[in-house]
Order: structure tokens, then C-alpha cells, then sequence
């Protein structure tokens, strides 16, 4: 820095100069001499941090505005205000997203418009179909283009409908007038019809033969054929109908490791861990299975292929039975308290009952309507009668023994979805898409409790635990609620289970024969597992490829569970 300092100009008068200014720009490196001090060294070094400088090209003084900014705090130019957009351009965007806009549609400019003129041509838009174009910017006196039919508003000239048109051919029509109030008889007032007009309209002879044709095809359309019952008919998939001691299938085995008849349940339950077993066979998806009352050694499935089937739950897990009588999916089964028959609800309208063991059809019942849920009534002395939860609103009781209607429970207002019995079975509850929950007394038509709350939703599936004292309803809001099952049936807001999705399905639930936990199916086929006490969720898994619509807890296994789907799979869990 200092050689280049020192390089100055070659001339010799110069010399004397620069040594100065050298001298001058240099003093702070030397030491001070006697008498100076550091600021007047200071003075001589100060910055000039603004010099004058002299620019090269002409300065741009446009300032740039932001095209989104609303508000301008100076007075821009003209230049300024429609300077073209500065900065890269996006080379996503499709031609019609660099558009200019202020709205979804485009760009919107607000305009004053009388609100006569606006009314004037919106009415004649739907009146004749034409209106003045809004686009251009004129007077509506002296506008010329129009929008919609152009043809007509030329016609037209143009007019609104607060313009006089010509007149329609049905606008001005000929009245009868006899106004003579003294003519009694031919008086006719404001009554008088127009001249050419018909009272009574007939068709002639071709017209009238062609309708005849057209109500005979419809009639022999809507006629109501009575749908002759499907001839029921039983398949036996295995060769042993009995054992080597004469019992039939329906008998308990006793030789796997599990004390079927036993009445205590297990004393503590545990989440199933590994699928060990499928059961095949349904073609459609699987409406509802049941275990065999009391043992569950056999498991009895309903599917939308219109049959029934019998399944062994241990051994070799065959199917033993395929029972055969719907014309159309069946919806509910229900097992007597012996197990020896058993009832089918399906869509054709039909309840038939079945006899267990042989697959005979005993007798078929119809109200004209689609039975949605079947029950017998569990007391061993009441055990010929049996309700179903119908389409039209009603809960209808039959007796086997004679096939006819004995009580028709008729309050709710929607069709009936579940009936579950409830206080030692004096009383049932049901549930409908009326989101209402009933309680009724046995052969009282009369519902003596109804629950109903905004909050509520319709509940499809109930169960009642173990112990009785508390039903379960899945609830279309993805959640299970819980009612108290003793006198007042009052919601338990404390305990609700939730996570799984199941809005729109009628996914059922079951308790842990412990009442350990709570299980569900949902939407997605998995399968759900909460803790009753803390109803916390324990468990999911991956059950079926569809709609997990069953499940089913065994009630003298600690771990083993049943899953039913819409694959038309059965799945056995431990």
C-alpha cells in the first residue's frame, strides 16, 4: 500500500507536492512529535461516507408498486401505476392461472347499475330469453348488442317486458259475458268461460285406444303376485350325522379341553393375538352369526347369498349344514334357547323357522314387510313366541303354534333395527332409525320409556353384557354408548368408547365373558378392543379385506374371538 503511495507522477515539479500530501497520509503511522495530539490527526482522516458521485447512464426514478398492494401512501404516475410486473415469471402456471383476477371465476370490476334497469332486463332474460349485453359500457337507450336469443330481440326490437310487445295469441282471449243480473238462469258474472275453451277434455277413438293398451301393460306390471315362498331345501356337508354313541352334531363335545356346559365364564379374559382359522363357503357378504346357545361348539352365519350355514367351531371346523329358502339376503337368525331350531329374517319378507338338526323348514311367516331383526323370547315357557323388528315402524310378536300375529307394538317412527330383552326378559328395548331408543313390557303395546336426545344417533346394533346391567349400542356417530339396562336406562356419559368408523354400518359388539373388554368390528374391516373399565383402546387390527360386520366373543374361551365381513370370510382369533 505504502509503494503505491508513493508513486506519483514523473514530473519533477510535482515532486515537492506529493511528498506532502504523502507526508500528510502517512502521520498516523509515525509517532506523534512534540505538541500534536491524536484528534488533530483524527480531523485529518475523516470519511466522507456520501461523495459526490457522477452517474454513467440515466437514472431510473420509477418507483415500483406491489400488484397486490391495496393502498398507495403517495401520488404515483401513470408510468408507475400500469408498469408491467417486475420479477421471474412461474412456468407452472397455465395460461389460466396467470390471468389477471380478483375472484375464482375471473376479474370483477364493480359498476353502478340502476336498479330498475338491472330488474327491467333480468325479467325480460326470463321472459323472452334476450337481455342488453352487460359488457359494454353505454347507456341501455342506446345499447344494440344482446345477449341470449338474439333472433327474438330482434323480433322484439329490442323491447323489455315494461315495454308493450305485440300480443301472444293466448293473451287476449273471448269471455262469455252475461252480466244481466234479472237473466236468473243464463247469468254467468265473472264466471263466464272463454269462447273457444274446453270444459272437459276427451281423447278421441285412436288416443283412447292407445291409453287402454298402456294401463292394461301397467296393470299387469304392478299387479301384487303373491311371491310363492322359495321351495326350502337343506344340504349336509358331512358323512357322520352321528357319532359312535347315536348323539347328533348338536351334542357338546367333551373332549377339548374346555367345559362347554359350565356356567361361569372364564376367570380372566385376554386379547387374541394370531388368526388360526377361516371358514369359507359364503359367496356374498356375511349379514350376522351366532353362537350355538350355551355350549358354542357351532356357529350359524347368515349372508346376502340368500343362505344359512352351520359351522363347527372345534375339531376339524367343517361346514355341517347349508340350509337353502331365500330369494333374496338374509338379514337375522336367532337360535331357540335349545338350539334345536332357529329363525331367518330376509329380504324377500319372509321369517322362516328351521329346524337345527335335519334343515326341515316348520313354518314361514310374513307380514308383507322387510323383517330387519328377529328374536325369540328367551323365557323357557314363552319360548313359542318371537318378535321382528319390521320396515313399517312396528315390532310384530308371533306365536309358532299357530302362525298368526298375538301383539303389534306400534310407536316408533322409523324401521326398527335391534330388540334386546332386558329385567329378568319382562321388558325389551328396541332401537330405530328414528334414533330413538323404547322400552317396552311384554305384550304391552305401549312403549313405558323413550329416550330420545338431539345428541343421539341412530343406534343399529346392541348388546347386553354378562352381568345384564348394562347395554352397549353402536352409535352412527363413530362412537359405542352405554345405557344402564336396570329401571331407568339412563346414558352412562362417563363411559363412551370411540376411534373406530363405523357411520352407515350396522357393525355389532360384544363383551369379554369377564366383561373385560369391549369388541367391535368397523367400516374398514379392522377389529377394535377397549378396556371396559378405563375404555381406553387396547387392540386394532387388520380383520377382513371389507366391512367387519361381526364379532363374537367365545363364552367359555379366554381369548378366542369370531370375526364376520363383508369378503364373505369368517376369522377365528386367539
Amino acid at each position: 500500500m505504502l509503494h503505491l503511495q508513493q508513486y506519483g507522477s514523473s514530473d519533477e515539479e510535482g515532486n515537492s507536492e506529493n511528498r506532502e500530501d504523502f507526508e500528510d497520509i502517512t502521520s498516523h503511522l509515525k509517532p506523534l512529535g512534540y505538541g500534536k495530539s491524536i484528534t488533530s490527526i483524527q480531523n485529518k482522516m475523516q470519511v466522507c461516507s456520501a461523495p459526490d458521485v457522477v452517474p454513467t447512464s440515466a437514472v431510473e426514478s420509477l418507483r415500483h408498486i406491489d400488484s397486490t398492494t391495496k393502498e398507495v401512501m403517495f401520488n404515483p404516475k401513470y408510468e408507475e401505476l400500469f408498469a408491467p410486473e417486475i420479477g421471474p415469471e412461474n412456468p407452472f402456471q397455465t395460461r389460466q392461472q396467470r390471468a389477471h383476477k380478483n375472484m375464482l371465476s375471473g376479474f370483477v370490476e364493480q359498476t353502478h347499475i340502476n336498479d330498475f334497469q338491472f330488474e327491467n332486463q333480468r325479467r325480460t332474460f326470463n321472459s323472452y330469453g334476450y337481455a342488453l349485453d352487460p359488457t359494454v359500457g353505454v347507456a341501455p337507450e342506446e345499447a344494440t348488442q344482446f345477449i341470449g336469443a338474439t333472433e327474438a330481440a330482434k323480433e322484439a326490437e329490442g323491447k323489455t317486458v315494461f315495454e308493450s310487445t305485440k300480443e301472444r295469441k293466448s293473451d287476449k282471449r273471448k269471455r262469455i259475458k252475461n252480466d244481466n243480473p234479472s237473466d236468473i238462469e243464463g247469468f254467468l258474472g265473472p264466471w263466464g268461460g272463454y269462447v273457444d275453451e274446453k270444459r272437459v277434455m276427451k281423447p278421441n277413438e285412436e288416443e283412447a285406444a292407445e291409453l287402454e293398451e298402456i294401463l292394461a301393460k301397467r296393470q299387469k306390471r304392478g299387479k301384487q303376485v303373491d311371491d310363492k315362498p322359495l321351495e326350502e331345501k337343506t344340504v349336509l356337508h358331512i358323512r357322520d350325522v352321528v357319532d359312535y354313541q347315536g348323539r347328533s352334531f348338536l351334542h357338546a363335545p367333551q373332549d377339548v379341553g374346555v367345559n362347554l356346559r359350565s356356567d361361569s365364564p372364564p376367570e380372566r379374559c385376554f386379547l387374541p393375538k394370531s388368526h388360526i382359522h377361516t371358514w369359507q363357503g359364503h359367496t356374498k357378504g356375511i349379514s350376522t352369526v351366532r353362537w350355538f346357545p350355551k355350549t358354542a361348539h357351532l356357529l350359524l352365519s347368515c349372508s346376502m347369498d340368500c343362505r344359512v350355514k352351520l359351522w363347527e367351531v372345534y375339531n376339524e371346523r367343517r361346514c355341517i349344514r347349508t340350509y337353502y329358502g331365500h330369494q333374496q339376503a338374509v338379514r337375522d337368525i336367532c337360535f331357540s334357547n335349545a338350539g334345536t331350531q332357529f329363525l331367518s329374517a330376509a329380504y324377500d319378507r319372509y321369517i322362516k323357522l328351521w329346524d337345527t338338526e335335519t334343515g326341515q323348514c316348520m313354518s314361514r311367516f310374513t307380514s308383507r314387510k322387510i323383517p330387519y331383526c328377529v328374536k325369540f323370547h328367551p323365557e323357557e315357557d314363552k319360548q313359542h313366541f318371537f318378535v321382528a323388528g319390521t320396515s313399517d315402524k312396528k315390532i310384530i310378536c308371533w306365536d309358532v303354534r299357530s302362525g298368526e300375529i298375538v301383539q303389534e307394538y306400534d310407536r316408533h317412527l322409523g324401521a326398527v333395527n335391534t330388540i334386546t330383552f332386558v329385567d329378568e326378559n319382562r321388558r325389551f328395548v328396541t332401537t330405530s332409525d328414528d334414533k330413538s331408543l323404547r322400552v317396552w313390557e311384554w305384550d304391552i303395546p305401549v312403549d313405558m320409556k323413550y329416550i330420545a336426545d338431539p345428541t343421539m344417533h341412530s343406534m343399529p346394533a346392541v348388546t347386553p353384557s354378562p352381568n345384564q346391567k348394562w347395554l352397549a349400542c353402536q352409535s352412527m356417530d363413530n362412537k359405542i354408548v352405554i345405557f344402564s339396562a336396570l329401571n331407568r336406562f339412563k346414558m352412562n356419559r362417563k363411559k363412551t368408547f370411540s376411534g373406530h368408523m363405523v357411520a352407515g354400518y350396522a357393525c355389532t359388539l360384544d363383551f369379554s365373558p369377564d366383561m373385560s373388554y369391549l369388541v367391535s368390528g368397523d367400516a374398514d374391516g379392522k377389529c377394535y378392543i377397549w378396556d371396559w373399565k378405563t375404555t381406553k383402546l387396547y387392540k386394532k387390527w387388520k380383520a377382513h379385506d371389507s366391512v367387519c360386520i361381526g364379532v363374537l366373543w367365545h363364552p367359555h374361551e379366554p381369548s378366542k374371538l369370531v370375526t364376520a365381513g363383508w369378503d364373505g370370510l369368517i376369522k377365528y382369533w386367539d
